[in-house]
């Protein structure tokens, strides 16, 4: 579907109703994962390693199994047998087989008919443990004598097959040109080592789900997911079931940020579930939110920049060493293609390390990998500018990417909207405001690809002449207004006319987990050709009641008007005076369409913060913020703002407060929202935003994703404010009052 006229007038589109799940959620009648239900349901609780890497010698159940209320306990030996690859490596971090890779890793698990008795089971069940070696740091793990985690790893993507297993996974390498041949000829060259902690999604809700498995094979599953279509096929094959025979239905979520795009807790109550005939029900204690579910990875990141006197950057290097927990999965790669991405590079190279360490799994969080290292770009983009003597707005004008550009990662960009960004900012009255005393101010740029995935929606027209859009995209940010919004504009209906509604994976065709900023994209153009499809089905009908030809019947507004030669014949005929009549005319209206998209239109955004350092405890405040971002078409304008505040947010908490602290043991230190800090309201100053509309023409309202965009130059330009206001250049996450202290110290 080609871009609409870029002069249409949108009705619907771009205006900020109401939230269509507002009122259930502020009078608690929205359903989340917890909330779920069953006659006769047991609860389930997962006995989990406290060590960080052990041998798992033997397990004994038999004294759970004894105690009078519980009804089923598994291990490992009740998931599919002869799983390899990546499903292989997703049993393996629900259930445990032969070693547990780190603490919280889960080994058994419990059904009682309490939640009391199934604490006191889990209790009852030993573990042998034979205690191995660990490692959490990145560069440690790959070092030559490091503890190896999985003896099957040997590291792909180097010119020679290595002879000996370790936990570098892979090694990738992308770019064009020759850095060396660029850097000489520099005039200038910066070049630094970063690093960034892991940090949590931080996700209100927690992991929460029911299933109910029968001995027919049949099963159903209720659960706070970003993707049940990928539940339901993922917990199917670990269990051995076929795909048809399990339904998933996503309730509201509490928070995902990308933390819940993987299976944690599923598969495991539906094999108690199967096992005890009875629904299971299973909600993960704060703390084990923290130690077994995915973080993002902690990163170790080296960045070299050269450039000319007059700002012209002459090559860019940059080596990326990203660990992703326990298993393969870190997102080096995204890191690699994001790094470079908002600049027009003849000589670029970025190598990329996955490595694997003693910590939980590493999940999805908001643009994965693109943060750490556009914060270690974009530093060393300040550092140039000021030795430079370059406003660093300017400098990134000078090497922005535009239309036509070559991307650092290989594609050509089409229409983008960096340089706009770039320009909105500078004129802000945010960037020439004056700063106080010991405050800073930083900028930096951020970019995310966006994809667009496999999607399909159903649209419905009532006999009341409302409708019913069903998408397969579980709602985290405001699709639900977004696909009325679309639905209404394609239409000619009003806004509270539609309701959309989130479809089980027994009632639609497969949609792709709702990430990667796709889902206004792709489920909004699948609305768009639903409705455009039921308008064809609505001309049908309206020809048919007037007795002509049905391409003599055009749809504006809401209505059917006859065209051509019947101009004027007829009275317009609204979608309700077609709907009420549908069943004497054909029977139901519907609107039908499914798509796979493989682009979505790339995103950019720059950030300006002010911040304030008090030279003598080294807390940092949050002065001022103000986004600037490409939205394609903002379809809600609320909802945009309000994903552009939320990664400011996070990546303001990412900066100052948060981290995964673990001792020497391996063990997770501060599980608990007690000792990992996010920022809370008295923390943040109010965040100004601007929307920039550089149309997508991907999509037929121009539309491009804008939740992870938001977070990607936040690290950067918060850590390049507090560099300015403490008067020294911090590289290390986060910038916490002890460490910005002792960097003052040393200057």
């Amino acid at each position: 579907m080609p871009l609409d006229n870029n002069n249409r007038v949108f009705k619907s589109v771009g205006t900020s109703p109401l939230r269509p799940d507002g009122l259930d959620k502020v009078t608690g009648r929205a359903r989340f994962g917890a909330d779920a239900t069953a006659s006769g349901m047991l609860w389930g609780r997962i006995v989990r390693s406290p060590h960080a890497h052990a041998r798992i010698r033997s397990i004994d159940t038999s004294k759970a199994e004894a105690l009078p209320g519980v009804k089923a306990v598994v291990t490992r030996a009740d998931f599919a047998t002869g799983l390899d690859g990546d499903i292989g490596d997703i049993l393996e971090n629900v259930m445990a087989s032969e070693k547990a890779l780190y603490q919280g890793h889960a080994v058994a698990a419990v059904a009682a008919t309490s939640p009391s008795i199934a604490r006191k089971a889990a209790k009852l069940i030993v573990v042998d443990y034979e205690v191995l070696p660990h490692v959490t740091d990145v560069d440690e793990a790959m070092k030559p004598d490091a503890p190896v985690l999985n003896e099957k790893i040997f590291t792909e993507g180097l010119a020679e097959k290595p002879t000996k297993p370790s936990n570098v996974v892979k090694r990738i390498e992308i770019g064009h040109g020759d850095v060396e041949k660029g850097f000489a000829a520099a005039d200038v060259i910066i070049e630094h080592s970063f690093r960034t902690e892991a940090t949590h999604q931080g996700y209100i809700e927690p992991h929460a789900c029911l299933a109910s498995a029968g001995p027919d094979g049949q099963g159903e599953l209720w659960c706070c997911t970003q993707g049940h279509f990928m539940v339901r096929d993922t917990c199917a094959q670990l269990l051995g079931m076929d795909v048809s025979k399990l339904r998933v239905t996503a309730s509201e979520i509490g928070g995902g940020f990308g933390g819940k795009t993987t299976v944690f807790i599923e598969p495991t109550a539906l094999a108690l579930s199967r096992k005890a005939n009875r629904p299971v029900k299973i909600v993960m204690p704060r703390e084990e939110v923290f130690v077994a579910s995915g973080p993002t990875a902690s990163s170790s990141i080296d960045i070299k920049i050269g450039a000319t006197k007059d700002g012209r950057i002459t090559a860019a290097d940059a080596v990326l060493r990203y660990q992703g927990g326990a298993f393969p999965g870190s997102p080096v790669e995204m890191g690699a293609m994001t790094a470079f991405a908002c600049y027009e590079l003849e000589h670029v190279r970025c190598i990329g390390f996955e490595v694997v360490t003693n910590r939980p799994k590493a999940a999805a969080y908001r643009a994965p990998g693109a943060p750490m290292s556009a914060f270690a770009v974009e530093s060393v983009i300040a550092e140039l500018a000021e030795k430079l003597n370059i406003d660093p707005i300017e400098l990134r004008l000078k090497n922005a990417v535009k239309e036509g550009s070559r991307s650092s990662y290989g594609p050509v960009f089409g229409p983008i909207g960096l340089i706009e960004t770039l320009e909105a900012a500078k004129a802000h009255p945010h960037y020439s405001a004056p700063l106080g005393p010991n405050q800073g101010r930083g900028v930096a740029s951020g970019f995310w690809f966006n994809f667009g995935g496999q999607t399909c929606t159903s649209l419905n027209v009532n006999i009341d002449g409302t409708v019913t859009l069903s998408v397969g995209t579980p709602d985290i940010g405001g699709s639900r207004a977004s696909m009325c919004l679309m639905a209404a504009e394609e239409l000619g209906i009003p806004y509270e006319s539609v309701r959309t509604i989130i479809a089980d994976t027994s009632s639609l065709g497969y949609n792709d987990v709702t990430d990667g900023s796709r889902v206004t994209f792709a489920s909004g153009l699948a609305t768009i050709a639903a409705a455009r499809n039921a308008i064809k089905v609505l001309c049908e009908r309206a020809a048919k009641m007037w007795g002509i030809p049905a391409d003599a019947v055009i749809w504006e507004e809401g209505y059917a008007k006859p065209a051509g030669a019947n101009a004027g014949e007829f009275e317009p005929l609204s979608l309700a005076d077609i709907a009420k009549v549908a069943g004497n005319t054909g029977g139901p209206i519907a609107g039908h369409h499914e798509v796979n998209i493989e682009t979505a239109g790339p995103s950019f955004a720059t950030h300006i913060v002010d911040a304030e350092v008090d030279p003598e405890t080294g807390r940092t405040q949050i002065t001022r913020y103000t986004v600037v971002q490409d939205a394609g078409k903002a379809v809600h304008r609320a909802y945009v703002e309000g994903q552009f505040q939320g990664g400011a947010v996070q990546g303001i908490g990412w900066v100052l407060n948060e981290c995964y602290i673990y001792g020497e043991d391996g063990v997770l230190q501060n599980a608990g929202f007690l000792d990992y800090r996010i920022p809370v309201a008295s923390d943040l100053p109010m965040i100004d935003t601007v929307i920039v509309e550089v149309p997508n023409p991907g999509h037929p309202y121009g539309v491009r994703g804008v939740g992870e965009t938001s977070i990607v130059p936040p690290l950067a330009a918060v850590a390049n404010a507090v560099s300015a206001a403490a008067g020294v250049r911090l590289t290390e996450l986060p910038m916490s009052p002890p460490r910005i202290l002792v960097a003052l110290e040393e200057r």
